[in-house]
């Protein structure tokens, strides 16, 4: 899958699209999915034009991985998920059901959430 510079969170970072921003800083973004799948559900995304995790892990430089790792950590608490628990998900590629071409972690929280995948 390539790099789309129309996909939505490019839209978003270049203030096109609005979001419900959580926080941010120099190279991350943190904002509310507008399809929530849990009671909290957040999205955090580098500004760089990554594609994918494997994309990022690559690509990024030391001070974006740590970034976005510490604001995922940062809205948990932000929303209060981080004490009761949490799910992280990063879908990569066409098999996981990577909608956007644009690296990008959920936070998923709220509630129970049950198993890991459906069988």
């Amino acid at each position: 899958m390539a790099y789309d510079p129309d996909n939505v969170f490019a839209r978003i970072l270049r203030g096109e699209i609005p979001c419900k921003k959580i926080c941010e800083d120099t190279v991350t973004l943190a904002f509310h999915d507008i399809n929530p799948k849990a009671p909290t559900h957040a999205l955090v995304i580098p500004k760089g034009a990554y594609v994918d995790h494997n994309d990022f892990a690559a690509r990024a430089t030391d001070a974006e991985i740590a970034s976005l790792e510490r604001m995922v950590g940062k809205v948990a608490d932000m929303l209060g998920v981080s004490e009761g628990g949490y799910r992280l998900i990063s879908n990569c590629g066409g098999n996981a059901h990577q909608d956007v071409p644009h690296y990008h972690v959920h936070i998923l929280g709220g509630r129970a959430l049950g198993p890991m995948l459906a069988k």
